[in-house]
């Protein structure tokens, strides 16, 4: 079996004497898409955090065969780690373009070109994003903010995209849409760390899944297999598992 892209061991999370992560492990290979699914307060978002080192940790996380765990963010995302947040934190009052550009700004700090030739690729993927390229952020719908901060994300060209809840509060057409645009970013290469609570979207596009409860991983398997797990269905899948039609997201 091949090293992970990242592999997290036995990842301790407190909030003073609450622990909110209890002995995490989970690895996400080269080019595969890995969800982990739960309830809200399960912990899923306080994971990404740790791993990109924006909450303090306990426990061991590697990435590329590497242990990152005194690694400062801003090197975390040099090295190609890139999280978008369940909030999305655009800035409201720049433009499209401008906050695609600030995706970037690693890459043009460190004196890469060809960094504006990139716009054209994620117009090419988001063509709503060019026609509203001049458009404040503040004024885009919700579905449009998610797409500009995966655009942004992928400005910054990540080997690790990490999305925190990207269907949150968007309509059933629009979740729809944003798992097609996931499910296809797999053909560049990018791995991806996706965190759900809508566990019917995220096991259609992954390739393997994790369930988080209460600070613990529950279940681990294929998405075939949680998709066909009896307490995943009843807890997660429900009557969309037994109803699913034709409106499943390839992947």
């Amino acid at each position: 079996m091949t090293a992970p892209l990242l592999e997290v061991e036995a990842l301790r999370v407190c909030y003073g004497k609450v622990e909110a992560l209890h002995g995490v492990s989970l690895r996400v290979d080269e080019g595969s898409i890995v969800t982990v699914i739960g309830p809200n307060g399960a912990g899923k978002s306080t994971l990404l955090g740790a791993i990109m080192g924006l909450l303090p940790s306990s426990g061991r996380v590697r990435y590329t065969g590497r242990d990152i765990g005194s690694t400062e963010i801003e090197a975390r995302v040099a090295h190609g780690i890139c999280l978008v947040p369940e909030r999305r934190e655009l800035f409201g009052e720049m433009s499209v373009e401008d906050n695609l550009r600030l995706g970037a700004f690693q890459r043009v700090r460190n004196g890469e070109r060809g960094a504006d030739s990139d716009f054209g690729e994620v117009y090419a993927r988001f063509p709503r994003l060019h026609e509203r390229r001049t458009q404040l952020a503040a004024t885009l719908s919700g579905g449009e903010r998610q797409m500009l901060a995966l655009g942004r994300a992928l400005m910054g060209k990540p080997r690790l995209l990490m999305l925190d809840e990207p269907s949150l509060g968007l309509a059933p057409r629009i979740v729809r849409e944003i798992m097609h645009i996931v499910a296809d970013l797999r053909k560049t290469g990018v791995s991806i760390l996706l965190v759900e609570q809508n566990a019917r979207a995220a096991l259609q596009v992954a390739d393997h899944g994790y369930v988080l409860e209460t600070g613990d991983i529950v279940l681990a398997g294929t998405s075939t297999e949680l998709s066909g797990n009896p307490r995943v269905v009843e807890s997660y899948l429900g009557l969309a598992k037994r109803t699913n039609d034709s409106k499943e997201i390839p992947a």
